[in-house]
């Protein structure tokens, strides 16, 4: 018999009507802003009314470094919302919009998969509700209007040489990452070096994903500080003037988009930061939102517990005020295969040793994640050819961490193969939780960056030259000390090097690049070869996408 894809499955599943949907959290039906007959926002006015109510339990789901055998942690994420939903307790899951810069490029989607799927499907991969268009063009609004400005006289003296502001699309396209603008006849501005990110790594993004309302994000938004002045002093946002136009771009962005699952558990699906190179989180709207809606939220941070969970903790939740109750971390046989030292092309076949050995990496992220004073349990995504004995190797690893590994078959078998999970979750949850970020906000902006790279990765040293640490130094004499930081690099390992699989300890993080990040609130220090406009890949999954002799999407996973 052959196997469904994942969009053949999310396709055939029958859907509920939206408003019956909200209604299972409390949500009425003029609280909810209709995108066509499966797809909602929810409206502002309603948001705010929620102010003051209680909230309920926050349950992160993260995962051991990601691996080309796949982690699932999406599906899992799905999988154990409906779980909960299953075993009888009120449940909404919070993850991100998918961007179509890896949907084209490795993934081909990003919405679960199996039986643990978030729907519609393809309209989630794709362009959705427009958030991340209305990003875009707000973050390219004043991109314009820097050089406008320039153009007309640049009265506010800004140094064209130290314009930080880039563009950005959703697309991976490495030939945009270095660009000159302004080139031609005069007409056409003044000539200067600039480049392309991917809209993911945006700090417009970023700040629509932590404001709290609309007041909040032009706030923040203004407070963006796109270069200097002759004086080397910071030009704003705000000085440009550009922050009220953008926010009016955003206006709609702004408000949570609602679908459901399979199984019609609620789901919000709300921005969409990068976890390795931006903060990797949904938006603290929607997770607020589901907090007072919902007695379980599950949500997710992007990629490994070493990179998404460290900046869940360290900037979203220290943040928001957030307190997250439980954590769960995914981990795969085959992903521990591979980190125990197995090609791909040999995963298939049972390798006991290479599963005990990739265990490191599992281990490193359970002190991790405990170390914020969160109780975790390991989740094990099932695959068919999972043997008993690696199966068990795992669980006996994890035990001797002092923590649990379940074993899960929510792609298979949807909210009730997960549903040991769930009660083990809920178990969790009812235990003191002792959170705590890494850090406190007084210790220097380099001490932070070496403390995560200690802590977090094992590194034995943090190198960065001269003209960075000035340039921290500055930053935290102009008042921005305290922020947090969100840590760029690969997501494969926890060095900067994507081929040093398992564990490794004593290595070398360089940190070739810093940005502040005002408006959103943190500084992002760009470490090894990791890069803010991906490119596609030799074999990219465009390639494979598109329409069948129905007109339907094909090649979505």
């Amino acid at each position: 018999m052959t196997m469904k894809s994942d969009i053949e499955i999310a396709r055939a599943a029958p859907r509920r009507p939206m408003a019956e949907i909200g209604a299972k959290i409390g949500i009425p039906e003029d609280a909810l802003i209709p995108y066509g007959r499966d797809k909602a926002k929810v409206d502002a006015a309603f948001l705010k009314g929620l102010e003051g109510r209680g909230e309920g339990k926050l349950i992160l789901v993260t995962a051991v470094n990601p691996t080309p055998a796949g982690e699932g942690k999406t599906t899992t994420t799905v999988g154990l919302g409906d779980a909960l939903s299953h075993i009888g307790k009120r449940a909404a899951i919070c993850i991100r919009e998918a961007s179509l810069g890896p949907n084209f490029g490795m993934k081909g989607g990003a919405a679960g998969g199996g039986l643990s799927q978030i729907v519609p499907m393809e309209d989630m991969n794709l362009h959705f509700t427009g958030d991340f268009h209305a990003i875009t063009a707000a973050h390219n609004l004043l991109a314009a209007m820097i050089d406008n400005h320039i153009y007309w006289g640049n009265h506010l003296g800004i140094d064209t040489r130290r314009v930080v502001w880039r563009r950005v699309l959703d697309m991976n396209d490495r030939a945009l990452r270095d660009v000159v603008v302004g080139l031609g006849e005069p007409g056409n501005g003044f000539p200067r070096q600039t480049g392309f990110d991917i809209t993911v790594a945006s700090e417009v993004m970023a700040c629509l994903c932590l404001a709290t309302d609309l007041a909040d994000l032009q706030a923040r938004l203004g407070r963006i500080v796109i270069g200097s002045d002759f004086e080397r002093r910071p030009v704003t946002c705000a000085d440009l003037k550009a922050d009220g136009a953008m926010v009016v771009l955003l206006r709609e962005a702004m408000q949570p988009n609602l679908v459901q699952t399979i199984e019609h558990t609620p789901a919000f699906v709300h921005g969409g930061p990068f976890a390795n190179i931006a903060h990797g989180c949904n938006s603290v709207i929607a997770t607020r939102a589901a907090l007072r809606l919902a007695d379980y939220v599950v949500t997710e941070a992007g990629f490994g517990a070493d990179l998404g969970a460290e900046k869940f903790f360290d900037i979203k939740c220290r943040k928001a005020g957030l307190s997250p109750a439980a954590a769960v971390i995914v981990a795969t046989v085959r992903a521990l295969k591979m980190n125990g030292g197995v090609v791909r092309a040999d995963l298939g076949a049972e390798n006991v040793a290479a599963v005990t050995a990739g265990c490191a990496n599992l281990g490193r992220h359970i002190a991790n994640t405990r170390g914020f004073g969160v109780p975790v349990v390991v989740a094990i995504n099932h695959f068919d050819a999972d043997s008993e004995a690696e199966i068990a190797a795992v669980q006996d690893y994890v035990a001797a961490q002092g923590c649990e590994a379940v074993l899960c078959h929510h792609w298979a078998e949807g909210g009730a193969g997960a549903a040991e999970l769930a009660r083990k979750v809920v178990a969790l949850t009812e235990q003191p939780s002792r959170f705590a970020p890494l850090y406190p906000d007084a210790m220097g902006l380099f001490e932070k960056i070496e403390t995560i790279a200690m802590k977090i990765y094992h590194a034995g040293e943090v190198v960065a030259a001269p003209q960075i640490r000035a340039q921290l130094k500055a930053w935290e004499a102009a008042g921005y000390g305290d922020l947090p930081i969100c840590m760029a690099k690969t997501q494969y390992s926890f060095s900067t090097d994507p081929s040093l699989r398992g564990a490794p300890e004593g290595h070398v993080v360089p940190v070739r690049e810093v940005r502040l990040s005002a408006g959103a609130g943190f500084v992002v220090a760009i470490c090894g070869e990791i890069m803010t406009m991906p490119g596609l890949p030799r074999v990219p999954a465009a390639e494979t996408i598109g329409l069948d002799a129905t007109g339907a999407i094909e090649g979505l996973f």
